[in-house]
């Protein structure tokens, strides 16, 4: 059974757990912290990481935004250059053959050895945090699309062949409707990667971002403020993974209906 064919009492249920289990563990957290009156340094409570988010507002909002600048651009371009080396792996064999070796070795480098050369190559700018999160997002959007148009409906390709569909038409027809799931699932998957990217890329070489406040933050040992940081990055995390999944099912109706049916 799908969450879209549950009761609304059981979807309203389905949403409260996770907060109600959420909510249990900062009240552990917070009797925790004042009952053995840890330093707040070490380990600051959830009311004082709320605080350091109202204090520190106006600055979490300036740097949010040059890390959603750059979030937004990688991501993008990562998304084109997904889907067009996906849709070429899977129109040519060659193509495939050559390339999808190097896409597996290209996730076997840490990405924390080739940002600083990035920093080298294109300087402290925008471009090397942007190429970074490309680097970042490009495998599993193009590793999921591929295996998406891979695993079309033959049966379906038959039947087109047989009334005299053309390759562009057996694929826009045949393979296409059916890759994009695997497209979402990418690119929900390589939307968080995004934040973590561009976090990595401002730690070794920026003067603004997120990932600089941090720093900064932990230099100074506010760790209240740390926490605050990372409690932006997560929701900047989640809310991105959200609104793929919004855009999914206004681009794929059909799907959800397909969901239905088989539940």
């Amino acid at each position: 059974m799908t969450s879209n064919s549950m009761p609304k009492s059981a979807r309203l249920l389905l949403w409260l757990v996770p907060v109600l289990v959420v909510s249990i563990l900062l009240v552990i957290w917070q009797v925790i912290v004042d009952l053995r009156n840890t330093p707040r340094w070490l380990l600051p409570s959830p009311l004082d990481v709320i605080k350091a988010v109202i204090e520190s507002a106006d600055l979490l909002w300036y740097h949010a935004g040059i890390t959603l600048i750059e979030m937004s651009l990688g991501f993008g371009i990562a998304l084109m250059l997904g889907v067009a080396v996906a849709i070429l792996c899977h129109l040519s064999d060659w193509t495939r053959r050559s390339v999808y070796p190097l896409l597996v070795l290209s996730q076997s480098i840490p990405v924390i050895l080739i940002a600083p050369l990035l920093v080298i190559w294109f300087g402290f700018g925008i471009a090397p945090k942007v190429a970074l999160i490309v680097l970042v997002c490009f495998f599993p959007i193009a590793v999921s699309f591929l295996d998406g148009l891979q695993q079309c409906d033959h049966e379906i390709n038959r039947l087109l062949t047989a009334m005299g569909a053309n390759r562009w038409q057996l694929f826009r027809i045949g393979c296409l409707p059916g890759a994009l799931p695997a497209l979402a699932s990418g690119s929900k998957i390589a939307a968080t990667y995004a934040v973590l990217g561009a976090v990595i890329a401002e730690w070794l070489g920026a003067s603004r971002g997120l990932g600089v406040f941090l720093i900064r933050s932990q230099n100074s040992f506010r760790a209240d403020k740390a926490l605050a940081i990372v409690l932006v990055i997560a929701i900047i995390g989640l809310v991105a993974y959200t609104i793929i999944g919004l855009l999914s099912r206004i681009a794929m109706p059909w799907y959800e209906l397909q969901k239905k049916d088989f539940s």
